[in-house]
């Protein structure tokens, strides 16, 4: 959350637990948040950055909607879209039966968050004052 809150205020966010204990396994991880007022250009510094690191999985950013979602692409393919009841059940098929895909996406998002903890942030621009 940290990384994130690095380039404005989030008002909402979520990261499911890594590792279910109930039924013991690692979960395929994926972020979703919403900024309270999104600068312009973080989508695209946040994606730029996702995509210049060396993945063992590939990733996107969704920000067609209100609230970001950052998961790994096969997730959306297998759920057929986000918009798609289906998405849980994907994720919990993934969870179940891909156990070193849910290890490489966590190693990946641990990547992915140290990297936008440490690129940097250029400041709003100031609102200009005219002078009489």
């Amino acid at each position: 959350m940290r990384a994130l809150s690095r380039f404005g205020e989030l008002s909402w966010f979520k990261l499911p637990l890594e590792y279910n204990s109930v039924h013991g396994y690692n979960q395929v991880p994926y972020m979703g948040w919403r900024y309270t007022s999104p600068r312009e250009g973080i989508a695209q510094l946040i994606e730029n950055a996702v995509g210049e690191l060396p993945t063992q999985v590939e990733w996107m950013l969704d920000r067609k909607r209100r609230n970001w979602l950052l998961l790994p692409n096969r997730i959306l393919r297998e759920a057929q879209g986000l918009e798609n009841p289906a998405f849980a059940n994907a994720v919990h098929s993934i969870n179940v039966q891909d156990q070193e895909f849910c290890l490489k996406a966590l190693s990946d998002l641990d990547l992915i968050i140290l990297h936008l903890q440490e690129i940097p942030i250029t400041p709003p621009p100031c609102p200009s004052t005219t002078f009489s």
